[in-house]
């Protein structure tokens, strides 16, 4: 049955992914753009991949800020379901975390407020592996993990994605009428359907212009973005979903894997693929900000279990190498 739905921070690189996938299937879709003059950007992506060009005609916009309450009750009306993706993600930390955790923050409640002022009942939220990942202990982290957030070493983006999650779920409790479902991945690859992907594959671009004289000794449980959004559509019309939150990850990949699976791929490129030693990745970091937040995760090693995705979807993740391979095409389309 098609459900009527709100899309927050549609122009992003997963988002644009999921509304193709929310049209494709029949839905109604409102998406939230922060600026309305970016809502031709959003069609232009998803038209060519439609099943059937009339489908365009499904899709509307609302203009929204996660730090702004005008516009959140009227943006409700009607919906059926909330699909937040809406989320700062920067390459690099701000000096103020605040900066970051209050929009996440904010905004999450913000949405969650109005959705249940409009008698939504229904609201899929788009949370991350780093409000599992960052959890005492060793072993294999699931979704019974919480990442401390009082830890040494976790960056604001990290106390950003936790936090926004964790006051999601202490507003369904207190709110027992509305069902909520986070899906939660790792380090997102894979196809842009533009040239617009943000902040999202500047690690990409990074490797293709060999801007570092070695790869850092980082990696990251990696999973495509068609996965990810295949299982934000797929909640919809699974109950089991219900209550939960979901990791969506393949397997870990190490950076230097990463770069290799790109030199594979374009002999052609000058892809740097050795390692670099923790000890100059610390001292690149006091004069690159964009390395010096990679610093707490040299040589570590995360373990994430899919096995609730696995039962719940069915789904067969697709290799990670196909995913960082599809990432550096559209990198190379886009002309970096």
């Amino acid at each position: 049955m098609p459900e009527t739905i709100l899309l927050t921070g549609c122009t992003g690189y997963l988002a644009k992914h999921i509304l193709l996938r929310l049209l494709n299937a029949g839905h109604v879709v409102r998406g939230s753009l922060r600026s309305d003059t970016r809502a031709q950007e959003v069609r232009q992506a998803v038209a060519p991949h439609l099943t059937d060009p009339a489908l365009l005609d499904n899709l509307s916009f609302v203009q929204l800020d996660l730090t702004k309450d005008e516009g959140w009750d009227s943006a409700m009306r009607d919906i059926t379901i909330l699909m937040h993706t809406a989320s700062p993600f920067p390459f690099t930390q701000p000096k103020d975390e605040n900066d970051l955790i209050r929009p996440a923050v904010d905004g999450t409640l913000r949405a969650l407020r109005a959705a249940q002022n409009a008698g939504v009942k229904r609201v899929i939220l788009t949370s991350s592996t780093a409000a599992i990942s960052g959890s005492p202990g060793s072993g294999t982290k699931t979704e019974a993990d919480w990442t401390d957030i009082t830890a040494s070493g976790v960056t604001p983006y990290v106390k950003s994605k936790t936090l926004a999650e964790k006051a999601a779920w202490d507003f369904v409790e207190k709110h027992p009428d509305m069902v909520l479902t986070t899906i939660n991945p790792g380090f997102i690859l894979g196809p842009s359907l533009d040239a617009h992907y943000g902040t999202s594959l500047l690690a990409i671009e990074r490797i293709l212009a060999a801007r570092d004289p070695a790869v850092p000794r980082i990696g990251f449980t990696t999973v495509d973005v068609r996965d990810v959004a295949d299982m934000h559509v797929g909640a919809i019309n699974t109950p089991d979903t219900e209550g939960k939150r979901i990791l969506s990850v393949a397997e870990f990949m190490w950076f230097t894997e990463l770069a290799g699976a790109i030199a594979r791929a374009f002999p052609d490129r000058k892809v740097v693929t050795r390692q670099a030693p923790n000890a100059l990745m610390r001292v690149m970091a006091l004069f690159d900000p964009a390395i010096r937040q990679l610093v707490p995760a040299l040589g570590k090693r995360d373990e994430i279990s899919n096995a609730r995705a696995r039962s719940i979807f069915g789904i067969d993740f697709r290799p990670v190498e196909d995913a960082v391979v599809a990432s550096a095409q559209s990198v190379i389309a886009a002309g970096k």
